[in-house]
């Protein structure tokens, strides 16, 4: 049940709203980077077993498309799953709202205990309590919760463009790259852009930036060794 408190709009709208702008830039850098390993692995393992840049290219613009779509479903379906039960809750909230049975006492003694005077307490008090008033607190509420639900298709088309915008790099450095050094000069474009990502990412969470960077570059460096291991193996005995 709602209190008292919860007559007094927060002071923290802003920070909210900053708060979900910084959410939002959070998931577009962990889908430029999950764009930037995914595709460069696909690559360096494929041009690992030796093969000409047509079956390189080839590989890696299937990664590519097939990520973006995978990662716009992914986050198609789990946004819709958590928006149906937010706006479930939201209209608990509503109703909850509308037969709340806080007393016009107990408001205007919040209101006193905020420096307000007696009677500008009590006529306040006496205005919240009425049904019409209570509904309309009640609208307003949903109206402000609607605002915070995340669409679905915004999430997914934002989710597959970051993903894309990340694995443009390697597809491009392995593209234009001379056959001879196409694998070298993918992994430096690689973890410099890993290491970007990276340094962006602890920023934007207050983390230490220097043991967040390494974390991300290292384990991008990880999977390029692996991968080109794995192409390599496969194009020795395999083709």
């Amino acid at each position: 049940m709602s209190t008292a408190s919860d007559l007094v709009l927060p002071a923290t709208d802003h920070d909210a709203t900053s708060a979900a702008k910084l959410n939002w830039l959070r998931a577009g850098l962990l889908g430029a980077n999950d764009g930037i390993v995914s595709v460069a692995a696909v690559l360096v393992g494929v041009a690992g077993t030796g093969v000409g840049q047509g079956p390189v290219i080839a590989a890696g613009a299937a990664a590519l498309v097939g990520g973006a779509v995978s990662m716009a479903l992914g986050e198609y379906v789990s946004v819709s799953g958590a928006r149906d039960a937010q706006r479930t809750g939201q209209a608990a909230q509503q109703a909850e709202l509308e037969a709340e049975s806080e007393d016009a006492a107990t408001i205007a003694a919040h209101y006193r205990a905020l420096g307000v005077t007696d009677a500008v307490a009590a006529s306040v008090a006496e205005e919240l309590v009425r049904p019409e008033v209570r509904r309309r607190r009640a609208a307003a509420a949903l109206r402000d919760a609607e605002d915070e639900v995340v669409s679905p298709w915004r999430a997914a088309w934002v989710s597959a463009a970051t993903f894309t915008t990340g694995a443009a790099l390697p597809f491009l450095a392995m593209l234009l790259a001379p056959e001879s050094v196409r694998v070298v000069v993918t992994v430096v474009a690689v973890l410099l852009a890993l290491a970007a990502t990276g340094t962006t990412g602890a920023t934007l969470g207050g983390a230490p930036r220097a043991r967040a960077t390494i974390r991300v570059v290292s384990g991008g460096a990880l999977a390029l060794a692996a991968t080109y291991a794995a192409g390599a193996v496969l194009g020795a005995h395999a083709l």
